[in-house]
């Protein structure tokens, strides 16, 4: 059955190899005409529905290569070399099902994910006695708060929150980490990833449709190739490759007097290396970029961003981490710090708030004990209220925590800090200081970027002037735009030179700008919003080092196109001043013709591996171009 499907995927091979068959037989065994009128018979069909095809792409608007094979197998009929008509046919058929071999391999990792979507979970649901329902449900039919069982070695279907135990998870296809991480209660933990060896429950937060692994499978469906302008290198070949390819054969014809001679040289003027060289080379660097976790919405955005030569970031969740970390605890007389940073950690530990992961986290990093509230209730964007061991907590805004503790006293913050208050018993205990912190890898990625010809680099953010200077600062951007609307900063991406420009964000309010640059590049490691669904490319690991790895693999994948589309030139130009000669019979020359299809199809495959940055221009850049692995 495997074979019967190959044969129906690869019709015109398959009967060309066997009427070649049948033409060889008769020819030896003296039946040189049947021969001749089978050839002709099916190269001439050949050559119909070729010139069909090409009458279709010339209205369109389209002049490709395909009229020097047409050209090619009427001229070798005409001078009697029907089999090397044949095997004109067989190779441009083989060349077709070598650049589907090839786009397999190279679309491999592109869809690796889509092979992995879950497809079904475990709801569990109370019944009467105490006892529980597990059933097995659609991934579509979970809502948000349905609790869910993850058995061991389960893929989590939906975004989730973890209950009751401590569970381990594979996040490598997500995250790129190879290391499974620990989640625990109340951490979130996201669909797509592995469980561990032991069943976790977890809470809904999301639908299927809305979770982050959903997400990146959408956007991995759009990851399909696209007619880059490199790839159209070929096109812009073809018309002066088939006046040279005429000419040449037309000279040697008229030198040698045999019009054989012009068949021999057309056989190896024919245009499969052209045609194949900058697909698949864009299909393995697309594929590449997949495997090192950006994905890259087509062929056309992977030619943009080899040729980036300004940038724009974004700063909240981009050049910062996007987490706000707990920077300084300040009691009130009569409180210490660890009474305040529990207290706020043990009502925060169940809220949903963008500071409540912060405050958990330096809780744990600073050894304070985080007590169970026996109930908690969370005012939208105000704060907390909790009873913790029998003490009333409330943590939030100054205004929502002052009708608790009327002689709460605000802070002064620095730039770019924010502040939670909290109240303890009716009493003012004191207040948290936050800021978002810089990204380890921002300084190592603007600092790459400069010194590999992307000349100007900006931020563009709607924070305020202090905040975004001294974030500029420390990352090593001296270009700030701040206090921006997103209307603004479209303005500003459109009128960014030179071009094309990079934007990088992450944020809803990115979205516009990221759909209006050149290249709109999202931060989408913690699930896929409106900015990852305009942008042109996904970074699925939480780094911003993906910005520098999505450069050197788009840059590499063009040098590779290039390269390839230069080698079958060079070949098919080659060898046809040799057959001028007429040292290369027809039936040879398409052979021949054969093997550098094969060589042009390997080096573009080329783009499958290397691409990334050295580690010394990774880790931190030491000031030299180039670094990058083969």
């Amino acid at each position: 059955m495997r074979i019967l499907r190959a044969l129906r995927s690869h019709a015109t091979l398959s009967v060309t190899a066997g009427v070649l068959t049948v033409v060889l037989v008769l020819a030896t065994t003296g039946r040189g005409d049947a021969a001749r009128i089978v050839a002709t018979t099916w190269v001439g069909a050949v050559v119909v529905w070729t010139l069909v095809g090409m009458v279709r792409q010339v209205m369109r608007g389209h002049v490709g290569l395909d009229i020097l094979a047409v050209v090619a197998m009427v001229a070798t009929l005409a001078v009697g070399e029907y089999v090397a008509s044949l095997i004109i046919v067989l190779m441009l058929a083989g060349g077709d099902a070598l650049e589907r071999l090839a786009g397999r391999r190279a679309t491999r990792e592109l869809t690796a994910l889509l092979d992995r979507s879950p497809r079904t979970g475990h709801r569990v649901r109370a019944a009467p006695e105490g006892t529980e329902i597990i059933a097995d449900v659609d991934v579509d039919d979970i809502a948000p708060g349905d609790v869910l069982l993850v058995r061991p070695a389960e893929i989590v279907p939906v975004d989730g929150v973890v209950l009751g135990d401590t569970g381990v998870f594979d996040e490598s296809s997500l995250t790129g980490e190879s290391i499974p991480v620990e989640r625990r209660t109340g951490d979130a933990v996201p669909s797509g990833a592995l469980n561990g060896a032991a069943a976790v429950r977890i809470r809904a937060t999301r639908t299927s449709g809305d979770s982050q692994y959903q997400q990146i499978v959408a956007l991995v469906r759009e990851a399909e190739p696209s007619r880059a302008p490199v790839e159209r290198l070929a096109d812009r070949f073809a018309i002066p490759f088939t006046a040279v390819s005429l000419v040449l054969a037309g000279t040697a014809w008229g030198v040698s007097g045999d019009p054989s001679r012009f068949a021999e040289v057309l056989v190896l003027a024919t245009p499969c290396p052209l045609l194949i060289a900058a697909p698949v080379a864009f299909l393995g660097g697309l594929s590449r970029a997949a495997n090192a976790g950006v994905i890259v919405k087509g062929g056309a955005v992977l030619e943009q961003l080899a040729r980036v030569a300004s940038a724009a970031f974004d700063k909240t969740g981009t050049l910062t981490a996007g987490r706000p970390a707990v920077s300084g605890v300040h009691p009130t007389a009569g409180f210490t710090e660890s009474q305040v940073l529990g207290a706020a950690a043990a009502a925060e530990q169940y809220s949903t708030h963008a500071l409540a992961p912060g405050i958990v986290t330096a809780a744990r990093e600073r050894g304070v004990i985080v007590g169970a509230a026996t109930s908690a209730r969370e005012a939208a964007t105000d704060g907390v209220t909790a009873i913790v061991d029998g003490h009333r907590i409330v943590i939030g805004k100054p205004a929502f925590v002052s009708a608790a503790a009327p002689e709460l006293q605000r802070a002064i913050l620095a730039p770019g800090e924010a502040a939670a208050y909290v109240a303890i018993d009716g009493r003012f205990a004191g207040h948290l200081t936050f800021v978002d912190t810089v990204r380890p890898e921002s300084r190592q990625v603007v600092n790459w970027l400069t010194h590999n010809g992307v000349g100007r680099g900006a931020m563009l953010t709607g924070d305020v002037p202090a905040t975004a200077d001294s974030i500029a600062r420390d990352v090593g951007i001296t270009e700030v735009h701040a206090e921006l609307r997103p209307r603004e900063k479209v303005h500003l991406a459109a009128e960014m030179r030179p071009r094309p420009m990079m934007m990088v964000g992450d944020g809803v309010n990115d979205a516009p700008v990221l759909a209006a640059a050149d290249v709109g590049i999202a931060m989408g490691a913690r699930g896929a919003t409106a900015a990852g669904e305009a942008a042109d490319a996904v970074l699925l690991v939480d780094s911003l080092s993906g910005v520098v790895d999505g450069i050197a693999i788009a840059r590499r994948t063009v040098r590779v196109a290039v390269t390839a589309i230069g080698i079958g030139i060079a070949l098919s130009i080659g060898l046809m001043l040799i057959a001028m000669t007429g040292a290369i019979p027809a039936v040879a020359g398409a052979l021949i013709q054969e093997l550098v299809d094969l060589a042009t199809i390997l080096y573009a495959l080329r783009a499958l591996t290397g691409g990334l940055p050295s580690r010394s221009t990774r880790t931190g850049f030491p000031g030299a171009r180039g670094g990058l692995e083969e």
